[in-house]
């Protein structure tokens, strides 16, 4: 096949290019078919009928001289190149159109199957202007994501045939976690410091250096009171300290099978990454260090632990990309590596599955290893399936012995983490809406308390 020949093959398929009827032109000719049958009754012919519509659809093809060319049309997508995941981000066209010819104009973007589609954008525009179309879309899923081209369709303001074309436009994305939370915590961070609530337990006295001389407010602890400059304003103020600073904070995420579990919202790696972001993001605005590591059967990522909130931007570059694995978690070499890695003494916060963690046995003879060294608190998702079958009334034999495996399942759990709490090693469960703010609240808990 000839080079000419395919591009006409091409414009007859509307492949990207050649042109399209309207639904004006082909109203306008089934209109006009149906009166000349009505007038055949009349004794008109056939073949007069079949060459007068013809010469109408030649006569309709003017219309194409009153659109501007391609080669007149500059097309240009703007977009950030980072995206969070559920959130509305917002990009534009900016289209030119250099003829002396007006179009109205579609253009539809070509859009991975996870991101919305708020296509076709129409607009219509003037000759020798440029315009802009913003428009607003979400991107459901993580990832790196590659928008090769655009497709656009116009056409004169008669409007009887639509030109068509495609633009490439080659644009690379990153969709990252949403960091709602962690925008949150920087706008206010008290709300973080209530979980079921209840106030967290305040600092104890005389930990921490000096920050300033405040105004005091109802709960803050009478001892701290500064006497002398209360005399001096007349009004009741308190000394305020901060914790110290430096330490280290590892975030161990499991990516394993049992993270691909759904939730209302999402999965619980999603969630579970929102939520270790959202740590990583008060501990690095405290001055800690962070380091982050990411597992399923083998150690997937691991950033070196580093301060400043510069940081944040190298741990979202790393684990933007996280997927769940159909693979069992290997709790042991995630810990062994560890070992090698972590020197210093360091919280070490571990995002899985309870249920599943708490029967590795293997995993608790190492974590009494590293317990000599480093704080160990493991954070994950409460399971509402149970927590629904538990609270529903046995009206018959089946839900009551369902009712009864749920009630046993808490129980056995509860007798495990006894066992593991009294081995110094604590395991929490917090629902999935407050999983980051439980996260953040206990991380805060044990720096005031100077337990690390």
């Amino acid at each position: 096949m000839t080079k000419s020949f395919k591009n006409l093959w091409d414009q007859f398929l509307f492949r990207d290019k050649g042109i399209v009827p309207t639904k004006r032109l082909l109203v306008l000719i089934l209109a006009l078919s149906c009166v000349m049958v009505l007038l055949t009754w009349t004794g008109l012919s056939w073949p007069l009928i079949i060459a007068t519509n013809g010469a109408i659809l030649l006569l309709s093809l003017v219309d194409l001289t009153f659109s501007p060319k391609r080669k007149e049309l500059q097309v240009h997508r703007v977009m950030d190149e980072e995206m969070e995941r559920g959130i509305e981000n917002e990009a534009s066209l900016v289209i030119r159109n250099a003829s002396e010819k007006g179009m109205k104009i579609r253009v539809i973007d070509h859009f991975p199957q996870s991101f919305s589609q708020p296509f076709p954008l129409k607009k219509e525009i003037l000759g020798h202007e440029e315009a802009r179309i913003t428009y607003t879309f979400q991107a459901a899923q993580r990832g790196d994501y590659t928008l090769p081209h655009l497709h656009i369709r116009y056409r004169s303001r008669i409007g009887l045939w639509e030109k068509q074309m495609r633009v490439d436009q080659i644009k690379n994305v990153r969709v990252i976690p949403d960091l709602t939370e962690s925008r949150n915590f920087l706008e206010d961070a008290q709300r973080f410091l209530l979980y079921e609530g209840t106030r967290l337990k305040k600092r104890q006295v005389g930990t921490g250096e000096f920050s300033k001389i405040r105004s005091y407010v109802v709960g803050d602890d009478i001892r701290k009171i500064n006497w002398r400059q209360t005399a001096k304003v007349q009004n009741l103020m308190t000394n305020e300290y901060e914790p110290e600073h430096g330490k280290f904070i590892t975030l161990l995420i499991d990516c394993g099978r049992m993270m691909g579990v759904e939730l209302e919202e999402n999965n619980r790696l999603e969630k579970s990454l929102e939520a270790a972001v959202t740590v990583a993001t008060a501990a690095l605005k405290r001055g800690d260090y962070v380091a982050v590591l990411a597992f399923s059967k083998h150690v997937h990522v691991y950033v070196p632990p580093a301060k400043g909130m510069a940081h944040m931007q190298t741990i979202l570059k790393e684990i933007y990309h996280l997927k769940v694995e159909g693979y069992e978690s290997n709790y042991t070499a995630v810990f062994q590596h560890l070992q090698k890695v972590q020197n210093r003494r360091s919280l070490l916060l571990l995002f899985s599955d309870v249920s599943t963690f708490l029967y590795e046995e293997a995993a608790l003879h190492y974590l009494q290893r590293l317990r000599r060294s480093h704080l160990f608190l493991m954070i994950g998702i409460e399971d509402r399936v149970i927590d629904s079958q538990i609270r529903r009334k046995p009206e018959d034999v089946q839900t009551t012995l369902v009712k009864t495996m749920a009630q046993k399942h808490v129980l056995d759990k509860k007798q495990e983490l006894k066992k593991w709490e009294r081995q110094g090693l604590q395991m929490i469960e917090a629902p999935e809406e407050e999983l980051a703010t439980a996260a953040v609240s206990h991380y805060i808990n044990i720096m005031n308390r100077g337990l690390l």
